[in-house]
């Protein structure tokens, strides 16, 4: 292969990838991994800095599969239910007539973390941050990981706990992907947990200009009071795979197969009325197995009726 086709293969892959938007941005802040400081939010509870288990232990499917919704998800709720606690801050700023210093602060950081250019503290401000500062439907989440991650087993799962293959492109930043191209200089980025893998996917979702779809979707439904679908959210994933319609077929597919719209629901049944207290249990909960659905860990299943 010539010096000039290497070139060419080198651009054309860092081009789709960059259009797909798989890319992971060093945090702005620094606080628990990439969490913008809120003085209010709580800290955030052991379990969640836990690594990946084992899933290929799991000789048959569903008991596989099983095993690693029951995992990820609370880490879901947990991530979402935080987000809920900054928009709830975002809403009270939004009502005042002037901000602390203190306020002005987080506003700007929140700003810049999502990417949004606007006047500080103007309604376009807080309009677009509302647009970014949202959750992510369960069930796009579990599809998506299990995808990525090959259900937990991949080598960027089990080697940097990253279950959505996302990149990151200083010396050492994460793993060496062993197909790639000759001169290319990105890695998979590598998390401290699971939950971060998440964190850090759901603000890809919520920042890059390539999930407008995502966003517009998830406002026409927040504006129509209607639950947020992963089903329909998932219409905005064409960039997220170099695979194009076919991923979001297939996204699509392992929604419905895995009955993925379980969860959505039983994490509506969590939020209950929204309020700030249920949004601060959620976020602080002492163990993952209180967010699981059933009663005190008594498991339910999307397998099951």
């Amino acid at each position: 292969m010539t010096a000039v086709n290497r070139a060419l293969m080198l651009l054309v892959s860092l081009v789709l990838f960059a259009l797909a938007g798989a890319l992971y941005v060093p945090p702005d802040s620094s606080d628990e991994d990439g969490e913008v400081v809120l003085a209010s939010l709580p800290r955030l509870p052991a379990w969640a800095q836990g690594d990946l288990p084992d899933f290929s232990v799991y000789r048959d499917t569903t008991e596989r599969k099983v095993a690693f919704f029951s995992f990820l998800y609370p880490r879901i709720v947990l991530a979402n239910s935080r987000i809920l606690l900054e928009r709830e801050y975002l809403e009270s700023l939004a009502s005042k007539t002037e901000l602390s210093n203190r306020e002005e602060k987080w506003l700007a950081e929140q700003a810049q973390r999502l990417r949004v250019d606007a006047v500080p503290g103007s309604d376009e401000q807080f309009a677009l941050l509302r647009k970014r500062l949202d959750v992510i439907p369960p069930s796009l989440i579990l599809a998506q990981a299990a995808n990525e991650s090959a259900w937990g087993t991949s080598r960027f799962a089990t080697e940097g706990n990253n279950l959505f293959g996302q990149w990151c492109f200083s010396k050492g930043c994460g793993l060496v992907p062993l197909s790639r191209v000759e001169g290319a200089s990105h890695e998979v980025a590598r998390f401290s947990s699971p939950y971060q893998s998440v964190r850090s996917y759901i603000q890809n979702l919520n920042r890059h200009p390539t999930y407008q779809l995502v966003r517009e979707l998830r406002l026409q439904n927040r504006q129509a009071d209607k639950p947020l679908s992963g089903l329909e959210m998932a219409e905005g994933l064409l960039g997220y795979s170099e695979r194009g319609e076919e991923y979001i077929k297939e996204i699509r597919s392992m929604i419905r197969y895995n009955n993925l719209e379980f969860y959505d629901h039983e994490f509506r049944k969590l939020l209950g009325n929204r309020t700030l207290n249920t949004f601060e249990q959620l976020a602080s909960t002492d163990a993952d197995t209180t967010l699981l659905p059933g009663a005190e860990g008594n498991l339910a299943s999307p397998f099951e009726g």
